[in-house]
């Protein structure tokens, strides 16, 4: 009696009009390192948070990259794409992408960072980037750590 009643509320739903449930894609976005060349304290680098699709199919849903700095560094736009934001007092930078990202192809974020004055020569300082997307069946390489290095003036 249980299988008839839910096929009998699926049938009704149907005929209603609901919208049917979205299915998430069989993709797989994977972060891949690429760390900034080094810049002078009181100079500017850029960090690429690059996103591949390993696929098999296109992105179904939006997704977003975001990127962390860690203290002594702090992004300043403009930034690619346009619709990128900062926030956290300048440590965080995210954008959304659109979903339909092909298997195989990749989405970029570049975004400007300016390295604070009193970071010593020398310093090497982590930061991270993230990919969030409700199509990602493989979350093992959504994350990488970034290096910044900064340089002698």
């Amino acid at each position: 009696m249980l299988r008839v009643t839910i096929a009998v509320v699926l049938a009704v739903g149907a005929t209603l009009g609901a919208a049917p449930a979205k299915v998430p894609s069989d993709s797989d976005l994977a972060v891949v390192r690429l760390d900034p060349a080094p810049a002078a304290p009181g100079g500017t680098t850029t960090v690429h948070g690059f996103v591949a699709n390993l696929g098999p199919d296109r992105t179904a849903s939006p997704f977003t990259v975001l990127i962390e700095l860690p203290a002594g560094f702090t992004f300043q736009g403009p930034y690619f794409p346009t619709g990128c934001t900062a926030s956290g007092g300048g440590h965080l930078v995210h954008c959304t992408f659109p979903a339909g990202l092909p298997p195989l192809r990749s989405a970029a974020v570049l975004a400007p960072v300016l390295v604070g004055r009193d970071v010593p020569p020398g310093t090497k300082a982590e930061g991270h980037v993230r990919v969030f997307g409700l199509d990602d069946r493989h979350p093992e390489n959504d994350s990488t750590p970034i290096t910044l290095a900064v340089s002698a003036k």
